[in-house]
């Protein structure tokens, strides 16, 4: 018993460094070894020498004004104007006394929108009246006479024929009669006259007031009290030609110049989509209304009249417009990549030996091959009627390397909102 028991003693310092030694060496070139080969192996992922860098776009779709139109078949710029605007003036010349509108306003056809002093032309208004009471005196006195001219000449003859009077006595009776008879008739015809003065200065009086010629917004207001206006333009610089502008907001639409060589592509009736400067997220439906018979010599345009099918206040006049005719009908589209036009950069159509335009559309990390029917190429891209749907990833730079099936390394392709 007393010979098992036994003192353990602890190995010095560098013993036991040097036991431990051995034990940690292979852990460490476990670690060395697993670390290079993640790196390499995340290089080849990340890397892939093997694959193609190509870059990427989204194929959008082309503007539509509805399920029932196609692609666009052409764009053009130009503005909203209003077919029905008017810079209301005054008949006559006049100094203003009164101004109701102001720039914003809303105002009703008829409206009273203005007044000119009409001092003048009250005064005349009363002289005219005036006048139509005198002459209707004088057909008053005109009666009278006439009333007592007739009955005289009528005893004059009935002496005459009992031999009381003389031929001459009944002569001048119905001369007398006669005379009275048209100073009456001349004294109605003076009343109708003094009358018609009266409606004259009644106009007058009336033309100081101005009122709106249609329902519309005010625009422009040009005048103010104590200015003079003329409805033509004198007296210089300081001359009113108006009172202010309307503009009827139901009436606006979208004026645009398409060149010569595409205006065979439009025609009236046909939709159209319009994109204003101010809001470039907004597709409003349209329709050509007329393509107006004449072109522009210099710029070898013609100008082409859009109507808007919707009425909105964002919508004013002189604002820029952006406008796409659309097909009547929907494209055609390919057997298994049925869909909408889309609009793809123009460096993603390829265009193979045999005349075969393609596009290698991405997905999954491959690349695949669709044949593809083009339309219009425009300032948004090229337009594909048939082949691509939108949504779909498309490649841009490198895809002239593509084959079908091919393995792609992406990269996208920045494009404009």
């Amino acid at each position: 018993m007393i010979g098992q028991l036994k003192i353990e003693r602890e190995a010095p310092a560098g013993a036991r460094r040097r036991r431990r030694g051995p034990d940690l060496w292979p852990w460490a070139l476990g670690g060395a070894a697993g670390l290079a080969l993640a790196i390499a192996v995340g290089w080849f992922v990340v890397a892939r020498p093997d694959l193609v860098a190509v870059e990427v776009a989204t194929a959008k779709p082309a503007w539509s004004g509805g399920a029932a139109q196609g692609g666009s078949l052409l764009d053009a710029s130009g503005y909203v104007v209003a077919r029905r605007a008017a810079t209301v003036s005054s008949k006559i010349t006049g100094k203003v006394a009164q101004v109701m509108i102001e720039e914003g306003q809303r105002v009703a056809a008829g409206e009273v929108i203005a007044r000119l002093d009409d001092s003048n032309a009250r005064a005349a208004l009363d002289q005219a009246r005036a006048q139509v009471a005198a002459a209707q005196a004088s057909v008053r006195v005109a009666q009278a006479n006439l009333e007592g001219a007739v009955p005289k000449y009528e005893r004059s003859q009935k002496l005459h024929d009992r031999g009381f009077l003389s031929e001459q006595d009944v002569d001048d009776a119905k001369a007398a009669a006669d005379s009275a008879r048209e100073s009456l008739d001349l004294a109605q015809r003076q009343v109708m006259t003094a009358k018609a003065a009266v409606e004259v200065q009644q106009r007058a009086e009336d033309d100081t007031i101005i009122r709106a010629p249609f329902a519309g917004v005010v625009t422009v207001k040009a005048a103010q009290p104590g200015e003079m206006v003329s409805p033509v333009s004198a007296g210089g610089g300081f001359t009113r030609t108006g009172i202010g502008t309307i503009v009827d907001m139901d009436s606006l639409e979208v004026d645009v110049d398409v060149a010569e060589s595409f205006i065979n592509r439009v025609s009236p009736g046909m939709p159209a989509s319009v994109k204003l400067n101010a809001y470039p997220n907004w597709d409003i439906p349209a329709e050509v209304i007329a393509v107006v018979p004449t072109a522009d010599q210099s710029k070898a345009t013609v100008s082409v009249r859009v109507g808007l099918k919707l009425k909105d206040p964002r919508i004013i006049p002189q604002m820029g417009a952006h406008v796409a005719f659309l097909s009547p009908t929907p494209a055609a589209a390919g057997a298994s990549q049925a869909g909408r036009s889309v609009v793809v950069p123009p460096e993603a159509v390829q265009s193979e030996d045999s005349g075969q335009t393609v596009v290698f559309v991405i997905a999954d990390g491959h690349a695949e091959r669709r044949a593809v029917r083009l339309g219009e190429k425009t300032s948004q891209g090229q337009t594909v009627i048939a082949g691509v749907s939108p949504g779909e990833t498309v490649a841009v730079e490198g895809a002239d390397k593509l084959k079908d099936g091919r393995a792609v390394k992406i990269r996208r392709k920045a494009q404009a909102s």
